[in-house]
């Protein structure tokens, strides 16, 4: 990977302070902290403040989840809908639950649907649609299960945060997972 420049490192740093303590909690001074940059850079690179800042780290986040359905389909010897499912909800497992989605975190913190936040989702969602089509499953239909889907897992995280346990993740996977399997054509 690329080394980033001072800018991409704001945005990536922005996403994981949100996804961690949400956008209240994340000051502009710790997002250039963590990001190694100097304060005054913040102004520079980012004329529209803070919003700004949020908003580029939400579309970030809706990019990087999308290029994870990718990851996931290449990892996986004979995909299926419910493995992609697992793979979705383990990767929160398996990064612990200290942390949660930076775009659901912004979508809660701003008190509602923010754009930025319903495109993030949408770039999710095609590329899983995409993959569930490629699975056999009717294009009608891949939309709205692209969307349980994201659902799912991003509600189970809320719940698996909230109780220090991964049992929700789990759960979903394990009862979503044949549904999903039995959409397939």
């Amino acid at each position: 990977m690329a080394e980033r420049g001072p800018r991409e490192r704001m945005v990536f740093s922005a996403a994981q302070l949100i996804r961690r303590d949400g956008v209240a909690a994340t000051g502009v001074r710790d997002v250039a902290a963590h990001a190694g940059a100097p304060r005054g850079s913040l102004q520079h690179y980012f004329p529209g403040g803070k919003e700004q800042l949020v908003n580029e780290a939400v579309e970030w986040a809706g990019r990087y989840a999308a290029g994870r359905v990718a990851r996931f389909m290449e990892r996986m010897p004979e995909p299926t809908p419910g493995g992609l499912l697992a793979a979705m909800a383990g990767q929160w497992i398996d990064e612990g639950l200290d942390a949660g989605c930076p775009v659901a975190a912004a979508t809660i913190d701003r008190g509602g649907s923010t754009r930025a936040a319903a495109e993030a989702f949408a770039c999710w969602a095609r590329p899983l649609a995409e993959a569930l089509t490629g699975m056999g499953v009717p294009a009608g239909r891949a939309p709205a299960l692209a969307t349980l889907m994201i659902s799912a897992v991003e509600g189970a995280l809320l719940i698996a945060r909230a109780e220090h346990d991964a049992r929700a993740l789990t759960a979903v996977a394990a009862e979503l997972g044949p549904m999903l399997d039995a959409a397939v054509a």
